[in-house]
């Protein structure tokens, strides 16, 4: 990063991608220089290379209460929605009805968008004005041809949690597939797959401390599967295509490290996300939090604010060398407001008007002081400046 030596940068955006932790970066290292063959092939030098594939899927399957056969390595999360989505429809052609919600990340929406244009009938289930999902709502969605229920367990803006026990239990009565994208709670949250019966669960690498360009998808044992990517035998014939072996290793140890750090993620991160959302709102003028209070992410605050257009602010604040964002980064060269807080509070102009900081267990009390500082001291600029 020696092109931002001139100011130190305070990383509020850990919902889009995190940094690589030097432990990760350390195991994956020997795949990228004298351990760099082919894991398919006949021959010691590449054969040897799927012990390392293996140890990881068991420390992945470790972070999420499942076992290491359940456990399908994919190129990013958004391969993984995909793959689930399309798993769960191929299982009975004859139903071609998907259930998701309004505020699922792109990865799904667009991606039932496709599926609804060749012949699915998608139903995109709406939130309340804190992001909340209704159980009872769901329920009478499904049909018998609902072929899948695709919901996400923390939502990437706000930070919201759907109740993903009681939605897993509600498909499981109905006999209905549940995928869930889990790409914000791996790691943040408590995960036991052992108790909760999802059929399918995405995450990714680099949110957790991993390399970009290496997911995961546990698909539980009988749930209906067919390969997204054909190819050769790869991942037991489930995905086809030459392993990623360092990105692999890096996400396996990832998820070790995560498992461990668990117990204390909460107890670092909330109290300094409390500190900066607190101060912002009681110091900015008609300030507003999106989402619920307590039912949401322990590291992410979304604020509304009123009469502040959030690509000014974010402006600003980057020259300041502070990092925060406007919703998902996936979405960060759209000119379309968040879908997100358009879905909760369609009113308004809020969906154009707020900001997520999501910070990290890197993240520091100096940090934050900094951070509300600079907030303030540009919000109230931009109101001059009108």
């Amino acid at each position: 990063m020696a092109w931002l030596n001139h100011f130190v940068v305070i990383y509020l955006d850990h919902n889009a991608t995190t940094t690589l932790r030097p432990e990760v970066f350390a195991t994956m290292l020997p795949f990228l220089t004298e351990r760099w063959g082919n894991p398919s092939s006949s021959y010691a030098f590449g054969s040897q290379l799927r012990s390392a594939i293996e140890e990881a899927r068991v420390h992945v399957a470790s972070l999420l209460g499942a076992s290491a056969r359940e456990i399908v390595f994919t190129g990013s999360a958004t391969e993984s929605n995909n793959t689930a989505i399309n798993a769960a429809l191929s299982a009975d052609p004859a139903k071609r009805h998907i259930i998701t919600s309004a505020v699922e990340h792109s990865a799904v929406l667009n991606h039932t968008t496709f599926l609804e244009k060749r012949g699915c009938r998608v139903t995109c289930l709406p939130v309340d004005r804190d992001g909340l999902l209704d159980i009872a709502t769901l329920d009478a969605t499904i049909t018998p041809d609902t072929a899948v229920v695709s919901l996400m367990w923390a939502n990437n803006e706000t930070g919201v949690l759907f109740p993903v026990a009681e939605i897993a239990a509600l498909c499981q009565r109905r006999n209905v597939p549940f995928h869930c994208d889990a790409v914000q709670a791996v790691g943040k949250l408590p995960i036991n797959l052992k108790t909760v019966p999802i059929d399918y669960l995405s995450l990714s690498a680099h949110k957790l401390g991993g390399p970009k360009g290496v997911g995961a998808l546990f698909v539980r044992k009988g749930a209906p599967f067919v390969p997204h990517l054909h190819g050769g035998h790869q991942e037991r014939g489930r995905r086809g295509g030459t392993e990623n072996v360092a990105g692999i290793a890096g996400l396996g140890r990832a998820a070790e490290l995560a498992r461990v750090e668990l117990t204390t993620y909460a107890a670092t991160v909330q109290p300094l996300r409390d500190r900066l959302e607190s101060e912002l709102l009681a110091h900015i003028f008609r300030a507003e939090r999106n989402g619920h209070a307590d039912q949401r992410l322990p590291n992410t605050s979304n604020l509304t604010f009123h009469g502040i257009e959030s690509e000014a602010l974010l402006l600003l604040l980057d020259q300041t060398g502070i990092c925060a964002s406007a919703g998902s980064a996936c979405l960060a060269d759209s000119e379309e407001p968040s879908h997100v807080v358009r879905a909760m509070k369609p009113e308004g102009a809020a969906s154009r008007q707020m900001v997520r900081f999501s910070l990290g267990k890197e993240t520091t009390a100096a940090e934050i002081e900094t951070t509300i500082a600079a907030v303030v001291r540009v919000a109230e600029l931009l109101r001059r400046n009108r």
